[in-house]
């Protein structure tokens, strides 16, 4: 049987014959179901959470792992922390099958490679501190497999962020976040639902660790860089607010 994210979805048969506001209308109602499907998995996601902020506390630093899409939103997410909160560019760092050119154009046969995700990790000096977050909507890409079982042969804290449940990596890691978010609106393009609750996932999770670790005073960012115009005017408003 196809993975739930390759299966075809009723819904949208016939998303190629109707008006654009109607295709837009199919979009937006299967998008509302995301958010529900990340609720069911609020305790895996707490528990995942707690793991990292121990870790980080005690020197750690967290790598997400993962190919396409998926390793895209882990770039993403590690790039946005440092400017936000004030750390090093090495406590949160994402890992992308094919390197960075993957980010903007497309890397796909990078994905097979199981050794590679191991070797990316040791390139990167991954020690058993750390915490690894392999991301991979199907659940079965061998990139992200090898480098969350080589981050756990090694005594790392492993989590996975995957829409398919009981797949291979979900019986790999120590936590398995599952939101399942059902077939793609167009068939196994796992950008859209999928990409979307994985997103969903990682702010949450970089976020409140950032919080555990003192960066937010109420829910103002405290530490943040003001690198541009805007960032200094957010800055002054911040210590306005604080009384600093």
């Amino acid at each position: 049987m196809l993975p739930i994210t390759e299966q075809e979805n009723p819904n949208t048969a016939r998303i190629d014959e109707v008006s654009t506001l109607e295709a837009l209308r199919l979009i937006n109602n299967e998008d509302k179901s995301v958010a529900e499907a990340v609720q069911q998995v609020l305790p895996q996601i707490a528990e995942a959470t707690d793991a990292i902020i121990e870790r980080l506390k005690n020197g750690g630093r967290l790598f997400y792992a993962g190919t396409g899409t998926s390793g895209r939103l882990g770039v993403l997410d590690a790039s946005e922390i440092p400017p936000t909160y004030g750390v090093s560019y090495d406590l949160v760092q994402g890992i992308i099958a094919g390197g960075y050119d993957a980010l903007y154009k497309a890397s796909e046969a990078s994905e097979d490679n199981k050794e590679a995700g191991a070797e990316d990790l040791i390139a990167r000096g991954v020690t058993a501190a750390d915490s690894v977050i392999g991301l991979t909507a199907s659940g079965r890409t061998p990139y992200t497999i090898g480098a969350v079982r080589y981050a756990k042969s090694i005594g790392c804290f492993t989590a996975c962020i995957a829409c398919v449940p009981d797949s291979e990596i979900t019986n790999t890691v120590d936590i398995a976040i599952v939101p399942v978010v059902g077939p793609e609106v167009i068939t196994g393009s796992t950008r859209m639902k999928a990409g979307t609750a994985q997103k969903m996932v990682l702010n949450m999770i970089s976020t409140v660790a950032m919080i555990r670790l003192g960066y937010v005073k109420g829910n103002l960012m405290t530490h943040l860089k003001p690198s541009n115009e805007k960032l200094r005017e957010r800055s002054d408003r911040i210590r306005s607010r604080l009384g600093k």
